[in-house]
């Protein structure tokens, strides 16, 4: 008798350990539409570079100038109908850390953790490291948190059909991260403090 309590006990233990991830995975509604990312890098001996984000995917729409509007995005009810720029990726802020001080294009930058916000334009973006790094998105951006703003140019690319950030042209010193989504690739140079 007692054994035959065991194997019930464990036979129903079984069906609900195969069960579960059935009822959590339905329960979610299936895997996200832009799943989350992360790209780290080291550039020279110790500084290092995280960017953490969602990646939305192109899906047949067309991205700039229409999904990801030119300038601001006009207001909405999530931003008190305030205009705002992109959030950088999908969900909330898309992030980058810097482990010591850099420069970026040029200009100093504090070690630490900031939001990524841009304003894309048909020949020039604006970059936006802002010192608020946990928003949901831009809906709620504020100018007076910019870090660091600066005007990159974008460049044409091949189709890249999830939104993806990565480092290139490394050196001892420095390392180019860029985004890169659908036909277009905007680098932004990071160098090490001498």
């Amino acid at each position: 008798m007692k054994r035959l309590n065991l194997i019930i006990c464990m036979t129903l233990t079984l069906l609900f350990l195969l069960y579960f991830p059935t009822i959590s995975f339905a329960q979610r509604g299936g895997p996200p539409a832009s799943p989350k990312a992360a790209i780290t890098q080291t550039v020279g001996v110790d500084t290092i570079i995280k960017i953490e984000y969602s990646r939305p995917g192109v899906k047949g729409r067309k991205i700039w100038g229409e999904l990801v509007p030119y300038g601001l995005a006009p207001g909405n009810k999530y931003s008190d109908d305030k205009p705002f720029p992109w959030r950088t990726g999908a969900n909330k802020n898309t992030t980058i850390e810097f482990s010591k001080d850099v420069l970026i294009e040029g200009k100093n930058l504090a070690a630490g953790k900031y939001g990524i916000h841009m304003i894309p334009g048909k020949k020039e973006w604006i970059v936006i490291f802002s010192k608020n790094n946990s928003s949901w998105g831009s809906y709620k951006y504020n100018k007076e948190e910019d870090a660091l703003r600066l005007t990159v140019i974008p460049l044409d690319a091949p189709h890249e059909e999830w939104l993806s950030f990565g480092f290139d042209e490394l050196t001892d010193t420095s390392a180019v991260a860029s985004l890169h989504w659908e036909k277009i690739r905007v680098p932004i140079k990071i160098e090490l403090v001498k």
